[in-house]
């Protein structure tokens, strides 16, 4: 069954199985190709509550708009998958974009931004038996640590049961470690060589095997650091994109420089593609392809 965004909603009040069935039939692919890299982009920011874009406080409040950015983005060459929370993957099923990508699960959205509750960042998205039911292909989980915060020790926990989970089904978890802690009320990640290659130590070690394992991470404040962060670990690792920018070309120059490492594997990207400063989505996603 083929239809549109108008569709959507018709759909899923008459035919809510839909999703069930266009899960079922969908045609998969290997997680990493014969590029040998990938290249995903990353919608899983509305759950959280993360719904602004640079200066524009509810960018991605408009589904129908994220929704044709993401196919957009699906449809370009080079472009390996999507990183999404349930709602948006139901309805890249429903509009069959899914075909022969790699889907990932958000795991983990319940610290809300700006929330007191932040860093108790419970498991409020899928868990490793949806990921499993519905024939997706890898789960994401955002792990945020701030030591001053009881909050974190939580995370902590249901991050590693969540690892262990998925490893006992053998689907790749993506985490997503920061060391973090509050400035003036809101949660800041630190950036430092130091603070990522604490991270990265902490990510590694979680659950009882880190087989399937993999690491999302950010560039380091200054990029020349970041080979030695990424000595911490041998689990591969691919990188985040990160806040919108007015300088993409610097962020390009970063991604570049940081791809030539040898345990990082792609790109997830989602915002500065879907939501690009300058030019269309299709221009800045192939300029990210480019990157690999």
């Amino acid at each position: 069954m083929s239809i549109t965004i108008p569709d959507l909603v018709r759909v899923r009040v008459q035919h809510p199985e839909a999703v069930a069935e266009a899960a079922a039939r969908r045609s998969r692919r290997p997680l990493v190709g014969d590029s040998g890299r990938l290249m995903i982009v990353a919608a899983d920011h509305p759950a959280r509550g993360a719904l602004g874009v640079g200066d524009r406080k509810l960018a991605m409040a408009n589904r129908a708009d994220l929704l044709e950015r993401l196919c957009a983005a699906l449809s370009r060459p080079g472009v390996d998958g999507v990183l999404a929370t349930a709602d948006i993957l139901d309805d890249l099923l429903l509009l069959g974009a899914l075909e022969d990508k790699v889907v990932m699960g958000s795991m983990n959205r319940g610290g809300l931004a700006g929330s007191a509750f932040e860093m108790d960042d419970r498991f409020t998205g899928h868990r490793a038996e949806d990921i499993e039911r519905l024939n997706f292909d890898a789960g994401k989980l955002l792990l945020r640590v701030d030591y001053d915060d009881p909050g974190s020790l939580t995370t902590l926990e249901s991050t590693a049961r969540a690892i262990d989970d998925m490893a006992a089904r053998r689907l790749p978890v993506f985490v997503e470690p920061f060391i973090s802690r509050r400035v003036d009320g809101k949660v800041r990640n630190d950036l430092s060589a130091e603070a990522v290659t604490r991270s990265i130590a902490i990510a590694s070690g979680l659950g009882g095997t880190s087989a399937y394992t993999w690491l999302k991470l950010p560039v380091t404040s200054d990029p020349e650091d970041m080979g030695a962060a990424l000595e911490t670990s041998t689990l591969p690792a691919v990188l985040l994109g990160g806040e919108v920018g007015g300088d993409q070309e610097g962020a390009y120059e970063k991604w570049r420089k940081c791809l030539r490492l040898p345990t990082v594997q792609g790109l997830v990207v989602g915002r500065s593609l879907l939501y690009p400063a300058e030019g269309d989505v299709e221009t800045a996603v192939d300029t990210a392809v480019g990157l690999l």
